[in-house]
């Protein structure tokens, strides 16, 4: 535990609280100890700070932006695919703690898990130090990349796609699974898009949000739309 509150530039005064939130209900499950419980009420916490940390940052950074923009920066920010990427910057995967079957599925690796374990090292430095530690630290390992978002203009296919079809009262948009294929640790799930019953596009992601996501975005190229 010194080395990851080295790395992430915050020492516990509570120790426990820093040991729950890398604790995953699998180890949880398999733990023998008193005391002793996994991640998920403090990744809740870390959850709701977060959106409170990165919302008041964007509504401060960016003042001519609308709601609409800055829920989607916002989102962005907050994702699990970001949130992954933050704890692979931090090396949180190294420091979990998972049951035997997590441990030989590749769990360290797996970005729900990472992602979870972020929001709930978020959580610990809340209650173990108060809302100006986890200000630095979501600033310092989430919130660098705002810039980058907002250049970007979130690319949500979903939602572009859904504003387009809305315009044409009567035409349903919907998802359909295809299947999943690979290994738990890196599974791959494959989603079409179908407007009415016609299917106009098709994606593959490592979550069924981002194959819907990569589904979205060829509809919108079918049909001559860059977004």
């Amino acid at each position: 535990m010194k080395e990851l509150e080295k790395i992430i530039g915050y020492h516990f005064k509570n120790k426990h609280l820093l040991l729950t939130a890398l604790s995953h209900s699998s180890f949880v499950n398999e733990c023998k100890e008193k005391n002793c419980v996994s991640n998920e009420r403090l990744e809740f916490l870390g959850d709701s700070v977060l959106g409170v940390i990165t919302a008041t940052f964007l509504y401060s950074t960016y003042p001519d932006v609308m709601e609409g923009e800055l829920t989607k920066m916002r989102s962005a920010l907050v994702c699990e695919g970001s949130l992954c990427a933050c704890a692979r910057t931090i090396s949180l995967g190294d420091h979990l703690r998972l049951g035997r079957g997590e441990e030989s599925g590749g769990g360290r690796k797996r970005d729900s898990i990472l992602a979870d374990a972020f929001e709930a090292v978020i959580g610990a430095i809340y209650l173990d130090g108060g809302e100006e530690p986890a200000r630095k630290f979501v600033h310092k390992f989430v919130i660098r990349g705002a810039d980058a978002v907002d250049q970007n203009a979130i690319r949500d296919y979903k939602t572009a796609l859904q504003e387009i079809v809305q315009k044409n009262p009567g035409e349903i948009l919907s998802y359909r699974m295809l299947g999943a294929c690979g290994p738990d640790h890196d599974k791959k799930f494959q989603v079409e898009v179908l407007l009415n019953s016609n299917v106009i596009g098709q994606g593959e992601g490592h979550s069924k949000k981002e194959a819907e996501q990569m589904a979205a975005k060829k509809a919108l190229a079918l049909m001559g739309i860059d977004h």
